[in-house]
């Protein structure tokens, strides 16, 4: 736009904001969920310095603001994948099929919380946790059963492990060979984020350095023998459930995709052979505009970081590919059923954001593991989205709009701040050790809670609209306490039937490549296919890596 055009809409607003003074304005403080500032109108004065080709682009080209791919929904759909799991694997794989049934077109594993330690469900650390918030596997046994009768060569497969995430990936391709699917064919994710967890889920078991070496292991193996697979979800979905801001999300989250690329590249490996399959999982919080500025931010940022800091030539190591999870943080347990109302803000700005895949929360989430009818709204939400609202037709159909351009710009400009501040502190895991994540989020997350408690912010139905005789009237999902006796008895079983000859060498091999340079991958598949379960193969791990403690901070 020209300087006097610019000049003469200038003057015109300053004529408009005259008027406007005069008028009073709510008591309410309008800035977006995360904090940041927001103005009364955007003009095109905030985009003055956007350059369409350097900035934008078309969707599918460089530096990919609008989108991963050239014809993005009106090619094909994001994949609608609600996270599942609870009780034993023959639980799970009935949910699982009847998500299926219902239109649900890939599948994502929730692990319950001795599979995410590293715990067999008869370790005494597992009492009263053995499949209540997902689906207990001990043993390449229980993947079996989770998987029978899903063709593995059909549908894609995300797994929520991170500490673990080496050995449940090796049991999945396992089952795969069980099945007569070469590992070559198999397409999912596995988490496998554990920088995430030092910073915000605190769900590790190693020390960083071992942690990364598997990490860097699974990329080598990937690499050759599943290169279909998605190594590392490089995840902000926790960093934000934890209280950071939309910023500090998107900040952190692709600083820790750095680290991995760094890693990757310092064990040899060229950043070609292992970026394409990095991929990353965001939140969807209540901001509308604010979410859907920072997709296309994130795209932006790592396209450009790719190419011109780590000279990645093939396009697709550019493409910030990701998941998408509304924000389980901001469902309420009061008048549970406004959660399917704020699950769809989200969701809809996670495809006007441009995402490749969706989970949307249930309402019942926030108390308990969803119902089979709260998890079928959950699911048809995305499906009205999807064939209703219109909004699959046209690609990144907000870019142009003053205020979207100039926040997608505002969020980049303040994720560089934070990876100026990162790389002064001498790197995410020097961050990490100290506490600088940690306490940038806790700090977030208070300022927030303030805002509530002095009704700054307000939440429908808990600090304003408040029904005082209010009764829960929805059926929750309970898990049978008898389902962890009968987990526990079928690893007796596996354990009385197998050929612990067999398991003890595996251990002991697997013990000795840990002490050494070997990539660990082949030797956890060998213990797996022994029927070696988790929590041995933790323990070995264990013995010669140790376990990793968190510096307290207060």
């Amino acid at each position: 736009m020209s300087s006097d055009k610019l000049k003469e809409i200038k003057q015109g607003k300053d004529n408009w904001l005259e008027k406007r003074s005069q008028m009073k304005d709510r008591d309410f403080k309008f800035e977006t969920v995360s904090g940041l500032p927001v103005n009364d109108i955007y003009t095109p004065e905030d985009i003055k310095d956007l350059d369409y080709m350097k900035d934008l682009g078309f969707p599918g080209q460089y530096p990919y603001t609008r989108g991963v791919q050239s014809n993005m929904y009106r090619g094909r759909l994001w994949t609608m994948r609600q996270f599942a799991g609870f009780g034993t694997a023959r639980e799970s794989n009935e949910r699982f099929k009847f998500l299926l049934s219902r239109g649900q077109t890939g599948l994502s594993v929730a692990f319950d919380m001795p599979t995410i330690m590293g715990y067999d469900s008869d370790h005494p650390r597992s009492l009263g946790e053995v499949g209540r918030v997902g689906v207990a596997i001990d043993s390449l046994a229980d993947m079996e059963t989770l998987f029978d009768g899903i063709p593995l060569e059909q549908v894609s497969t995300s797994m929520t492990t991170n500490a673990p995430a080496s050995i449940l990936w090796c049991m999945y391709i396992a089952t795969g060979e069980k099945q007569g699917v070469a590992s070559e064919k198999l397409r999912g994710t596995i988490q496998n984020d554990i920088l995430k967890e030092y910073i915000a889920q605190k769900s590790w078991i190693f020390p960083p350095g071992p942690s990364m070496r598997l990490i860097t292991d699974i990329f080598k193996y990937a690499k050759n023998y599943v290169p279909k697979w998605n190594t590392v979800s490089i995840s902000g979905y926790h960093i934000r459930e934890a209280g950071s801001t939309a910023v500090q999300e998107l900040a952190f989250t692709l600083a820790d995709g750095f680290a991995y690329v760094e890693a990757g590249m310092e064990v040899g490996l060229d950043v070609d052979d292992f970026a394409p399959r990095l991929s990353f999982f965001f939140n969807s919080h209540n901001d509308f505009f604010e979410e859907i500025a920072k997709y296309r931010a994130a795209r932006r940022i790592w396209a450009r970081r790719m190419k011109e800091k780590y000279g990645a030539k093939d396009p697709k190591s550019l493409l910030c590919r990701f998941h998408t999870q509304t924000a389980g943080c901001s469902l309420t347990a009061q008048q549970p059923e406004n959660n399917i109302v704020r699950t769809a803000f989200q969701a809809l700005a996670a495809v006007l954001g441009g995402t490749q895949s969706l989970h949307t929360n249930s309402m019942d989430e926030v108390l308990a593991l969803p119902t089979e009818k709260s998890v079928q709204i959950a699911l048809r939400t995305q499906q009205l989205i999807a064939y209703e609202s219109g909004v699959a037709n046209v690609m990144d159909p907000l870019a142009g709009s003053y205020f979207i351009e100039s926040l997608t710009d505002k969020m980049e400009a303040e994720a560089e701040k934070y990876f100026e501040e990162i790389e002064r502190r001498g790197g995410v895991l020097a961050s990490i050790d100290q506490n600088y994540f940690q306490q940038e989020i806790a700090d977030a997350a208070y300022r927030f809670q303030t805002d509530v408690d002095k009704k700054e912010k307000i939440v429908v139905g808990v600090n304003e609209f408040v029904d005082e005789d209010e009764e829960l009237d929805i059926e929750l999902l309970k898990i049978d306490p008898e389902l962890e006796r009968a987990q526990v008895e079928h690893l007796k079983e596996l354990r009385n039937k197998r050929d612990n000859n067999r398991v003890n060498d595996t251990l002991d091999a697997l013990k000795k490549a840990a002490a050494g340079p070997d990539n660990l991958i082949p030797y956890i598949l060998d213990c797996v296919r022994a029927y070696t379960t988790q929590g041995e193969i933790i323990d070995t791990m264990r013995e010669v890596f140790g376990e990793y403690k968190e510096k307290p901070t207060f």
